[in-house]
This record gives C-alpha cells, sequence and structure tokens, in this order.
C-alpha cells in the first residue's frame, strides 16, 4: 500500500514538481492549493503525511493546515515546507512535527520524509502502547481490588486512618 501524502502549496509550480518526485519515489500523492483546500481534504481522506507551505492566504495560513490535521483521528506527520526558515519555534508549538526548507535537494528532501514518516510511527507506537498498558494496569486493579472497598457501607473515599 502506498503511503498517502498530502500536498498543500500556492505555487502551482511548486506543487507539480514535488508532487511528481514524490510520486516517483512511490507516495501517492493528493494536493491542494489553499489552506482552505487542504481543510477540505483532510475531512474526506486518510494521510500519513502532511505537507504544508506556511505563508498562502495568509502570513500563517500553514498553521491552519497543521491544526486542522491535529485534529485527525488517524494522526498524520506534519511538515511546514517554507522558503522562510525563520519561524523560531512557533511551528513546534503549532504542532509540526518538521521543517523543510525551500528549495531543496531532492534526495535530501525524501530522506526528511521518509525520517519524519519513521519518527512519528514510533511515537504514535508509543503512545499507543503506553494506553494499551494504563488500560491493563486498570483492568487488573479492577480484578484485584478488595470487593468491599467502594461499598455502600465502606466508600473508597473513606479515610482508613482516622
Amino acid at each position: 500500500m502506498k503511503r498517502r501524502i498530502l500536498l498543500v502549496d500556492d505555487e502551482l509550480a511548486i506543487l507539480l514538481t514535488l508532487k511528481a518526485i514524490l510520486e516517483i519515489n512511490g507516495f501517492e500523492v493528493e494536493t491542494a492549493g489553499s489552506a482552505k483546500e487542504a481543510r477540505g481534504k483532510l475531512s474526506d481522506g486518510v494521510y500519513q503525511m502532511v505537507i504544508t507551505d506556511m505563508r498562502m492566504e495568509t502570513e500563517t495560513a500553514g498553521y491552519d493546515v497543521i491544526r486542522e490535521a491535529k485534529k485527525r483521528d488517524y494522526d498524520p506527520a506534519v511538515a511546514i515546507l517554507t522558503a522562510f526558515p525563520l519561524l523560531g519555534s512557533d511551528w513546534k508549538e503549532e504542532g509540526a512535527d518538521s521543517m523543510l526548507v525551500k528549495p531543496m535537494n531532492t534526495n535530501d528532501l525524501l530522506r526528511q520524509i521518509e525520517a519524519l514518516l519513521i519518527n512519528h510511527e514510533d511515537k504514535r507506537q508509543g503512545r499507543q502502547n503506553a494506553a494499551a498498558a494504563k488500560k491493563s494496569q486498570l483492568i487488573e486493579y479492577e480484578q484485584t481490588r478488595p470487593q468491599w472497598l467502594g461499598t455502600p457501607n465502606f466508600p473508597a473515599s473513606q479515610n482508613l486512618h482516622s
């Protein structure tokens, strides 16, 4: 199964060039020419990664795309694509996983995308494993706690040392 990427940029030449590069290298790529279009596609599709330009309809339109992507249950990796890398750490605070600076060498771009996808999947698996462990601990506690704890004659909140 090909990994799906949503590529968002208002510059058609960049959009088509990156789309071609990514498709040649085995990705399925959907494009959006604006943050507004991207938000609609995020609602309608499932993507492993979203790569968005920062400056489109507004100076910070890319942040709108990031926020929308982070709302999705399928939890895509998100990268900002920008020619203006002087964003400070705002892009991290807004939820982006990486910053890609254009123009970029094709091999570097592909290497960064692969690394980001692997890193993001590792983090996602870690969160799932932690949630499963917590659930398992709760089930174990429920099965082993004293049966009288929490009954009307002995509420769980009663202080045992009073």
